[in-house]
């Protein structure tokens, strides 16, 4: 499973390349995603429903303001956990946002909808320019250019616990599980700061918080609160994807139908669907590197979720990600560049630098030399 082209491949039942950070595959070459779709079928999900219960009813309170907190941005999934845990378990969720970058104004108004749909609801606004430090240091340092945002979106959330003393924070799936990664958490519903640091944060987070020379205030909302504020609150971090079987189009439909949210008029660039990750233009910049690091792209995902979920072949997904997956988001150069405060040639010399020289090759643009099969 190495990156190298003559030994790179693709799951057999679905699209999951086999450079997908943590995948495993199976003697029959199904992906770590795809076992965890047949896993699915045979859980017994009234015991994980039952979990759901004991944990919300430990943390139910007459008492306190707020039951939890939910993570939201006005998408489909933080919506979807929001109305459940409303509406299905009665509990009352303070749902909160950390402000993306790059805002879209479909994104601004599924927010608002969000919000006027019935929920209590805080908007975290980390310094601009520290949150653009970092995010660019991500970009130069990780080839991740949302970075900083992405620290934000957990360390944020629990600067937030901490303050409200709300010790049940809900986070939609857990992608490692859900979509190909390490499945070391495949039967645990509770996890930890250092989860977060190592698999979503990729092990940088030390690195690039030393690396902005930036000073504890300016970081304030991008340090996780320390040990000893997390054990007094109790804090019991979780995804609601653990207690049921996840579905992202299911979410789509109910967060639409109960929430307000409303779906791009186009397709959104680099995929066939139009209803996911519509919240900031930096996350086309996102599965841009990805593509360029590993050779997949947005469009592997979404097909990769659609065969599972049994809504379309292999075969039809295979045709889709040759349509889809090689995006090349040039329009939005100048505003990326102008957002990192970086000249045009030293964006394109981080593209030319993160790019996978033995999946690509330069010519107008960096062009793959693979063809998924």
């Amino acid at each position: 499973m190495e990156s190298k082209n003559n030994k790179i491949f693709w799951c057999k039942n679905c699209v999951v390349m086999s450079t997908r950070p943590r995948v495993t595959f199976d003697e029959r070459g199904f992906c770590t995603a795809c076992r965890w779709t047949e896993k699915k079928a045979k859980l017994d999900w009234n015991i994980r429903e039952k979990m759901l219960k004991e944990l919300l009813n430990k943390h139910r309170s007459d008492s306190k303001a707020f039951d939890c907190i939910t993570t939201v941005s006005g998408g489909k999934d933080g919506s979807y956990v929001s109305y459940n845990l409303k509406h299905k378990h009665n509990m009352n969720p303070l749902a909160v946002t950390i402000r993306p970058i790059t805002e879209t104004q479909i994104g601004q108004e599924n927010l608002n909808n969000f919000v006027q749909s019935g929920y209590n609801h805080l908007l975290v606004s980390p310094n601009v320019e520290a949150m653009r430090i970092l995010n660019r240091l991500g970009l130069t340092e990780m080839g991740f250019p949302y970075y900083g945002w992405l620290i934000s979106i957990h360390t944020a959330v629990f600067r937030v616990a901490v303050q409200f003393n709300i010790p049940l924070v809900f986070y939609s799936e857990d992608g490692e599980v859900e979509y190909g990664g390490d499945a070391k958490n495949i039967n645990n519903g509770i996890y930890g700061v250092d989860y977060i640091k190592s698999i979503y944060l990729e092990g940088g987070y030390k690195k690039i918080l030393e690396m902005s020379k930036l000073t504890d205030k300016e970081l304030y909302w991008f340090k996780f609160p320390d040990d000893e504020e997390l054990k007094k609150l109790k804090l019991e971090i979780t995804h609601y994807g653990f207690y049921e079987n996840w579905d992202p189009y299911r979410n789509y439909e109910i967060a639409k139908k109960y929430c307000g949210l409303n779906e791009n008029e186009t397709l959104n660039e680099g995929t066939y669907t139009n209803f996911a990750q519509t919240e900031q233009k930096i996350y086309l910049l996102h599965v841009y590197f990805m593509y360029l690091k590993f050779g997949f792209g947005r469009a592997t995902q979404d097909a990769g979720i659609d065969v599972r979920r049994g809504a379309m072949t292999r075969e039809q997904a295979v045709q889709l990600v040759k349509l889809y997956d090689d995006m090349y988001p040039e329009s939005l150069f100048e505003e990326y560049c102008e957002y990192y405060k970086m000249s045009m040639s030293d964006f394109m010399s981080n593209i030319d630098k993160w790019a996978n020289k033995d999946l690509f090759e330069k010519k107008n643009k960096w062009v793959p030399k693979f063809q998924i099969k």
